[in-house]
């Protein structure tokens, strides 16, 4: 086992090399080129500000309960439980218009001009009608989240179904597959489902790019963009470099697992094919 772990770091050598690399740059640069660490901290204050946000406390409340818990950890369960609302609600109503929009043309003419004028729209424009409609609280940056996700959910869902392969549906219909819902649930679905994989993956990630701008307009006082605006109004940079990193680094995790689930549960078949 232990030569099994040996042989995968040996692998990862280069981009281990990379990360080690762009921290000393970035450590040089810091201390002496620019020598602020209001335009610059160095990796060493990063550092620092990190081990005090994980050592101070915060309250998270939970199920009646206010649980003591590490400061970003209390920010980043905000954040999730923020990303969360939003996403579930993207992919609630963003996987069923798309299949009908892709499966029945009259409902594609119905729902596509209203999305193609409605999509062009930045996210962040309906942060004043996320305020008026849904008010300061965790589901008014959810609904900000769910806008940002809910388009290319709607788009990769659409063309997945429009891609399926005529042959496909011409034969499950000689095999008695006639009505549309068998046909969905049969050969659409199986068929369109890297490409809903894909417009997920894609739409986690502007709802994750989203995250920062949700938490702007005061619907909790903890959150990890919360704290970057926050922080920055202090002027402590090193601690908003902390809150991006923690923020690109949970991006990019929620990625891989959710990448890594799907490999395993549903696109096994796929061989050779990165998704």
């Amino acid at each position: 086992m232990a030569r099994g772990r040996f042989q995968k770091l040996k692998n990862k050598g280069v981009e281990i090399l990379s990360v080690i690399s762009a921290v000393i740059i970035w450590q040089l640069v810091a201390d002496y080129i620019v020598r602020n660490r209001f335009f610059l901290p160095s990796f060493t204050d990063v550092a620092e500000a990190f081990l005090i946000t994980v050592s101070r406390q915060g309250i998270f409340p939970f199920m009646g309960m206010d649980m003591e818990l590490p400061v970003l950890l209390v920010d980043t369960l905000y954040s999730l439980m923020h990303f969360s609302i939003g996403l579930v609600a993207a992919l609630v109503i963003g996987i069923p218009v798309g299949m009908i929009m892709g499966w029945f043309r009259s409902l594609e003419r119905v729902f596509d001009p209203i999305i193609e004028i409605i999509r062009p729209i930045p996210p962040l424009a309906w942060i004043p009608f996320a305020i008026i409609w849904i008010g300061l609280n965790p589901f008014g940056a959810g609904f900000v989240i769910f806008v940002g996700a809910l388009f290319p959910i709607i788009i990769n869902t659409f063309t997945g179904f429009k891609s399926v392969p005529r042959i496909y549906v011409e034969a499950a219909k000689v095999l008695g597959c006639t009505a549309d819902h068998d046909l969905i649930r049969r050969i659409a679905i199986p068929s369109a489902l890297p490409s809903i994989a894909a417009g997920i993956r894609i739409a986690m990630g502007v709802g994750w790019m989203c995250l920062v701008a949700a938490e702007m307009f005061g619907v909790s006082r903890n959150g990890l963009g919360f704290k970057i605006w926050h922080n920055y109004y202090l002027h402590r940079m090193d601690f908003v470099l902390v809150y991006m990193l923690v923020l690109g680094f949970l991006g990019l995790l929620i990625d891989r697992a959710f990448r890594s689930y799907l490999e395993e549960k549903f696109f096994k078949w796929r061989t050779g094919v990165v998704m």
